[in-house]
């Protein structure tokens, strides 16, 4: 998925930080990131953007598709803050190599 324009390197995403998990021996950074969709003004979509803390230079963030879909900004924040370690970490080593 092509993500939004490159970010300076001290900010990981634009999004929202919903949480902190650990997998494979590194911390991750998650960010809901919201896709502005013109055509379904009736629904907020979102995907989740993983940053690694310790990232290093070139290595950019991970973002799933979007996998949040809600009928308001507040119950989408809210559904993403609710996925629990485990989900989140599922939807990380989907996206590793």
């Amino acid at each position: 998925m092509s993500g939004p324009d490159p970010l300076p390197p001290e900010l990981p995403s634009p999004g929202q930080h919903i949480a902190t998990i650990s997998h494979s021996g590194r911390f991750w950074d998650v960010y809901l990131e919201f896709d502005d969709d013109p055509r379904r003004p009736e629904s907020y979509r979102a995907a989740l953007s993983y940053s690694p803390a310790d990232r290093g230079d070139g290595e950019r963030p991970l973002r799933t598709v979007p996998v949040i879909v809600e009928p308001s900004y507040e119950e989408a924040v809210n559904k993403a803050r609710a996925l629990e370690d485990h989900q989140l970490i599922s939807f990380l080593r989907s996206l590793l190599p």
